[in-house]
This record gives structure tokens, sequence and C-alpha cells, in this order.
């Protein structure tokens, strides 16, 4: 399984919009599974006070989580998905509409991934 069990994506949303409604929130976690091919299995938001919001989508690959600084116009997104049919560029896509993200920065990693050498 030199490829690993799947992919983590890691971005940062910076000039972004929207960060602080949990109506934006969860449509934008549903939206981001749909667009990404992936198999939902329940949407959870909470909204923090004074501002702020937390976001997973429970995926059946894995998991989707916003986290928002709504002061900061910062956004910050993970993503682990098992198996190669999950599209993870069409996910951040979704979530920078959906935000109107200025910027994005975006990075991918192979999980899972065994070591070349195994320990004794």
């Amino acid at each position: 399984m030199s490829k690993g069990v799947g992919k983590q994506t890691i971005c940062e949303f910076w000039g972004a919009t929207n960060l602080d409604s949990v109506e934006v929130t969860e449509r934008a976690l549903r939206d981001a599974v749909r667009a990404g091919g992936a198999t939902l299995v329940d949407v959870f938001v909470h909204r923090f006070a004074p501002q702020g919001i937390s976001g997973i989508a429970v995926i059946a690959e894995s998991h989707l989580a916003v986290h928002t600084w709504p002061e900061l116009g910062y956004c910050a997104a993970d993503f682990f998905t098992c198996g190669e049919h999950v599209d993870n560029d069409a996910i951040v896509e979704v979530l920078r509409e959906a935000y109107q993200a200025q910027h994005v920065d975006v990075r991918h990693f192979a999980r899972g991934v065994a070591p070349a050498v195994q320990p004794a």
C-alpha cells in the first residue's frame, strides 16, 4: 500500500466572509462533501460567543472540519479522506466560494504510508 490509506488536506482561507454564520457553514460542509464525491454521515456546527464557528462533516471516508475567526477574516479547514475517489480539490473550491476567500493556502499530505524500514 505505497500510496497510504488516504489524503489529508489542510487549508487556510484569508480575506474571507460569512465566517460567523451557522447556516453558511452547514451548507458549505454539505455542498463540499457532495462536490468531493464523499458519503455524508452527519454534520455538526457550533457557534461560539461572541463569534466564531466550528463545524465538522463526518463522512464515511473520515471527516471535513472548519474553524473560523471572523475578526481575522480567517478560516482553517482540514479534511482526511480514505480511498482514491474523493476529490479534495473540489472540496477546497466549494469552501473558497462559500467563504468568498481572497487567498487560499492548500497543502496535501499522504496518510498511512508505511515507513520504508519496519522497526524490529
